[in-house]
């Protein structure tokens, strides 16, 4: 098991090394605490993810480990498990931080740290409010309520372990369960009482009706002078999530508008939306809503775009830039029914799969916006260019390509000539280094092409996969070989001497921009152009 948002691997140096070690292991319980708590697997490598073998460890280490944590954490409430052996030998121990309910939880230092996915985060000054507020957040759903057990319809329930035993997500061990041990195992009730989470999905139209904040929709469709045309709303509570994503989906029809575009002798239908994006982003507006916050989620369809509103902010250290890889869920026991029910994709990877069918559709990835009490997901439905669709489809029937394969090239085809920076920017991508699982299959099948080097790197889709897809693809200067490039320079310099760069761009608008400019420097260098001594405005001539 990886790494998660709830699980931390630390090797045995880490309590045989002094204060360096302790202070480590002390902010990352702080972080899990401040999150939803976990388990630290202490004398575990994080290259093997195991102990070493033959590695032992003494009741006494267990017992000074929890007495250092314990004065170098507040608020952290930490226990330890016997010692435990691996199956290579190797000894190891487990220690378990249980979540801050009430309280945020500071090093001895008064340093605040937050678990965002597998890492810990710093808390700035500015970010300790809303920390507070996303600490309710964080354990609204396993809060019980007022609602007994004993009065939940029994039908309510046998229709949820029913599906929970019919989905092949779902562990055999879980299956087997009685009914009440799969409603206990899923959080739904804490001894008689109904857990917030277990009221949604096993309650009344009533009973959801009592707790603070069940979901609550509105779907609002507009014409092109952005007047109301047609509203539906769901206010009465008297359906379960599953229900509620199911009704949605029948009821908005406008969503089910599509395009038709030639595909040879026939015509291909591409949806405004497509229906695994839809669901994507419904289950993301459920699964990441704050149910501390009283509103609606909003659904507005408008002639080019659909935008999808819910409450409360992105999560603790997740943002628009970081959305395709940075991992944390607000309300994970809701995300593992959902994810279970096979109601979503696995944990995660909602938006690696917008991101996918927008580029192979040729559309814009989604815009995304976050405030204090709100995120909004726009996607739109306009093709960007409906010539490289089918080149896309070739390349799926064609090649065995990955998910991430299939973002990038989407994203190379639509842009026609992309720099390795701006594709970096478009991944959401640290560094480079990172680039390579995106990009190294499709240079190796020879699917784009590569072209420059260090920051000058760009790709393009390789020539011969549009002459072998058929596509009747227009001609472009974006993609045009260096030394014709050079050619074209000097023919529009011999017949427009003296003019600047911007100049030579406006009458070369097919051209991208930074290989123009990087063009013309170098032929200025190497002498094959002249320029006067001008430096904001110079001008070239032959």
């Amino acid at each position: 098991m990886s790494e998660n948002q709830t699980i931390e691997y630390k090797s045995i140096r880490k309590i045989r090394t002094g204060d360096n070690g302790f202070r480590d292991l002390s902010v990352t319980c702080v972080a899990l605490a401040n999150a939803q708590g976990g388990t630290i697997y202490v004398g575990y490598e994080d290259k093997t993810k195991e102990p070493l073998p033959n590695q032992h460890v003494n009741i006494k280490e267990i017992n000074d480990t929890l007495s250092r944590l314990r004065g170098l954490c507040f608020n952290v409430g930490i226990s330890a498990s016997e010692i435990k052996s691996h199956p290579n030998g190797g000894e190891y121990f487990e220690l378990y931080i249980a979540p801050s309910l009430k309280s945020i939880a500071t090093t001895s230092d008064a340093k605040i740290y937050m678990r965002i996915g597998d890492k810990c985060e710093p808390v700035r000054n500015e970010e300790i409010q809303r920390l507070s507020i996303e600490k309710g957040a964080y354990q609204w759903e396993v809060l019980p309520t007022t609602i007994l057990f004993k009065d939940i319809p029994r039908d309510n329930i046998e229709r949820f372990v029913n599906d929970i035993r019919e989905s092949d997500r779902v562990k055999a061990h879980v299956k087997q369960m009685s009914d009440d041990e799969i409603i206990e195992h899923y959080n739904l009730v804490d001894g008689e009482r109904v857990t917030n989470l277990g009221v949604l999905w096993l309650g009344t139209s009533k009973q959801r009706s009592k707790i603070s904040y069940p979901i609550t929709v509105q779907y609002i469709v507009y014409d092109g002078l952005e007047q109301k045309v047609r509203k539906e709303d769901w206010h009465d509570n008297s359906l379960n999530p599953k229900e509620l994503l199911l009704e949605i989906e029948k009821t908005a029809t406008e969503l089910n508008y599509a395009y038709e575009i030639p595909d040879g002798l026939f015509r291909k239908q591409i949806r405004h939306y497509h229906p695994k994006v839809i669901r994507e982003l419904l289950l993301n507006a459920f699964a990441h809503h704050c149910f501390t916050i009283s509103n609606d989620i909003l659904i507005c369809v408008y002639p080019d775009r659909m935008e999808i509103s819910s409450p409360g902010g992105l999560p603790l250290g997740v943002t628009k830039d970081n959305i395709l890889h940075q991992r944390h869920r607000r309300n994970p026991h809701f995300t593992t029914i959902m994810s279970d029910l096979k109601l979503m994709e696995g944990e995660g990877s909602g938006y690696d799969l917008i991101y996918e069918i927008t580029s192979l559709d040729s559309k814009r990835p989604p815009v995304i916006e976050s405030s204090f009490n709100e995120t909004k997901v726009t996607v739109y439905s306009g093709i960007q260019n409906a010539e490289i669709i089918p080149l896309l489809d070739y390349a799926q029937r064609n090649y065995r390509l990955s998910q991430k394969n299939f973002i990038a090239l989407g994203a190379i085809a639509q842009a026609e000539k992309m720099r390795s920076i701006d594709l970096i920017e478009y991944l959401q991508l640290s560094d480079e280094e990172r680039l390579h699982s995106y990009i190294s299959n499709l240079l190796k099948e020879e699917i784009i092409i590569k072209d420059g080097r260090g920051k000058g790197t760009s790709y393009k889709v390789n020539p011969k996969l549009i002459i072998n897809s058929k596509v009747n693809k227009k001609t472009t200067l974006k993609t045009i070989e260096p030394y014709r490039l050079k050619a074209l320079v000097l023919e529009d310099l011999k017949v427009h001497p003296m003019s600047i760069m911007d100049d030579i761009a406006k009458r070369l608008p097919d051209v991208d921009f930074n290989d123009l400019k990087k063009m013309v420097r170098k032929m200025a260098t190497n002498g094959e152009i002249h320029h006067d001594n001008g430096r904001k405005y110079r001008k070239y001539y032959c």
